[in-house]
């Protein structure tokens, strides 16, 4: 394996890490990041750092979507087997806990370290911007929603074949033309979702 191109990849995304660290730190956000919160401008450049360090140590890339495939045809395995094995996905996709089925699980504890770390872990299920919409008592819709908008995502990126992750990082990364295509569809389709749930 030529490692040259990957030498100078890690090069490059270290002196942007580097770079975006110092421009950070000398420009106004748009947004109060107040310590001891993380900076999404550094937390961003060490997840290029990690995706760069998974490409050549592993030959894996960062994604998430997939893990949902796998906990469902796991859990389905135990309920009914014969019909998990009749599925084509799961014929030449053995669901089990791999590569991407951990990194949901490091996600899941790595964002609550972020948050108790770095105060904002509150505690508050509704926020204030769902309560001036829908009021203080609408916890059960806001499940729903929550829900809902999950299982849309998931088939969408099911579909998409990638989500915010192999999508939007991964392969944004690598410059795949249909993963920046991807990525442009995922913003539009969120501000048209919150423009119409909450009347922006």
């Amino acid at each position: 394996m030529n490692y040259r191109i990957y030498r100078q990849l890690a090069g490059v995304v270290a002196a942007s890490t580097a770079g975006v660290a110092q421009a950070a730190s000398e420009l106004p956000t748009p947004y109060p990041y107040p310590e001891p919160a993380w900076s999404p401008y550094i937390a961003g450049g060490l997840i290029g750092l990690l995706v760069l360090t998974t490409l050549v140590l592993a030959g894996k890339k960062l994604g998430a979507s997939s893990a949902y495939s796998d906990g469902s045809g796991m859990i389905g395995r135990l309920v009914a087997p014969r019909h998990i094995a009749s599925i084509p996905y799961f014929q030449n996709n053995k669901p089990m806990i791999g590569w991407t089925f951990m990194l949901v699980i490091g996600t899941i504890i790595g964002s609550f370290i972020a948050a108790s770390t770095g105060g904002e872990l509150t505690g508050t299920y509704l926020q204030d911007m769902w309560v001036a919409r829908f009021g203080p008592d609408s916890g059960g819709l806001r499940t729903l929603v929550a829900l809902a908008g999950g299982a849309l995502m998931a088939y969408g990126a099911r579909m998409a074949g990638g989500c915010t992750s192999g999508h939007g990082i991964s392969g944004t990364l690598q410059l795949a033309v249909g993963s920046w295509i991807a990525v442009i569809c995922f913003f539009l389709g969120g501000i048209a979702s919150a423009m119409l749930m909450y009347r922006l």
